[in-house]
């Protein structure tokens, strides 16, 4: 955590700035930690998911460093990211104060709540080119005190990062109720744990991660995890990668992992919807406008050779085309395409248009121009199967 630490305040030490912030809610000035990515002043199209980090004196670095590094591995995109600084004279503990008799917030809680929810996030989408994905981290009673968020009628955030979470006594059977009701956008879930907590605090979480892993919701997206050898300090810089990974798996290049679980099994039409799909949902929740990864076309490559004889490569090669008009793979597809379905003449035809792409002195041009030698045997009637099946 620390070397995330010394690299983060390194890198972005001038994308940072203080902001005093006088809230009414409040009746009080607060201290904000404020993080802009570089590429905010270039592309001024381009908008950015918000991420408000609570406890920021000890959460903000470790989550901006972490932020940074997943998005220059294309595993996240950047984010605008907000932290309130809560210990200079112990602000947490009435900001996230709760009522032991239900469990919602104090008065100073509601307060609390409604600057963040009224006050912050008005001035961030007023002022900045905010995306509609938001996500909110909290460390122990700050963790709890994030989940008013998910609870509401209508969830502010669409991500919730819970490090080692106080939960409150009714917090549990609150969450249960809103996880089964969710509709509409997906919420990820994300909660830590670890044999560092106190027993009590342990079977408390534990006891909650049984009830939420149970509920049959594909709106609530869910991970846990419980770390065996570490401490509650270490927690937090192993907490917030892993919590990066799993809500942002969406806009990361197809992992195994995701292959196996959603793609696998699709249709060829299936798996060029959702390989589209995907892109456009990364565009909407994070404004990031990609065209589809090179990785993320050969991923589903298989799905399309091998499922019903290659009826799809047409669809496949067209969209490769789209995107990447001067790659041959694209036309390389569609001319396998008619080549499969006896139609020499357009696959010669889309053969050529791919090798006329190539760059000269390509290593791959010899291979590729034995497409066209082939089609060109098979008009001929001199061409000869290699390796003949018996």
């Amino acid at each position: 955590m620390l070397l995330i630490i010394f690299i983060s305040n390194y890198n972005y030490s001038q994308n940072i700035h203080l902001k005093k912030f006088e809230s009414k809610e409040l009746e009080n000035e607060r201290t904000l930690k404020i993080y802009i990515p570089s590429s905010y002043q270039i592309d001024s199209t381009k908008v950015y998911p918000l991420t408000i980090v609570l406890d920021a004196e000890y959460l903000f670095d470790v989550y901006v460093g972490n932020s940074i590094l997943f998005a220059k591995k294309d595993k996240a995109p950047e984010q605008i990211i907000v932290g309130i600084n809560q210990n200079q004279y112990g602000e947490r503990y009435k900001d996230c104060s709760y009522q032991k008799e239900n469990s919602f917030p104090t008065t100073e809680g509601e307060a609390f709540y409604r600057f963040i929810k009224s006050e912050l996030i008005d001035y961030f989408e007023e002022n900045y080119r905010i995306s509609p994905f938001k996500t909110i981290v909290g460390n122990t009673l700050t963790a709890n005190f994030i989940n008013y968020f998910l609870v509401e009628d209508y969830p502010t955030f669409n991500a919730f990062i819970n490090i080692n979470p106080y939960y409150a006594m009714d917090m549990p059977s609150m969450l249960q109720q809103k996880a089964e009701a969710l509709k509409d956008e997906n919420r990820y879930y994300y909660v830590s744990n670890g044999n560092y907590n106190s027993a009590k605090r342990q079977k408390n979480i534990k006891n909650t991660n049984l009830i939420l892993k149970n509920i049959d919701n594909a709106k609530f997206v869910y991970k846990y995890n419980y770390f065996d050898n570490s401490t509650k300090t270490a927690s937090i810089g192993e907490s917030i990668p892993n919590a990066l990974a799993f809500i942002f798996e969406i806009y990361a290049a197809i992992s195994k992992e995701e292959f196996n679980k959603n793609i696998k099994d699709l249709s060829p039409a299936d798996a060029i919807a959702y390989l589209e799909n995907k892109y456009v949902d990364i565009e909407y929740l994070f404004g990031s406008n990609l065209k589809i990864r090179e990785q993320d076309i050969f991923a589903i490559e298989p799905i399309i050779l091998d499922k019903e004889n290659g009826d799809y490569l047409k669809d496949f090669g067209e969209m490769i085309n789209k995107l990447y008009k001067d790659s041959p793979i694209g036309d390389y597809y569609i001319g396998r395409y008619y080549e499969t379905g006896g139609k020499l003449k357009q696959a010669l035809k889309y053969y050529k248009n791919g090798y006329m792409k190539l760059p000269e002195n390509d290593p791959n041009a010899d291979g590729y121009y034995q497409n066209i030698e082939r089609i060109l045997q098979k008009r001929d009637g001199t061409y000869v199967e290699q390796n003949p099946k018996n």
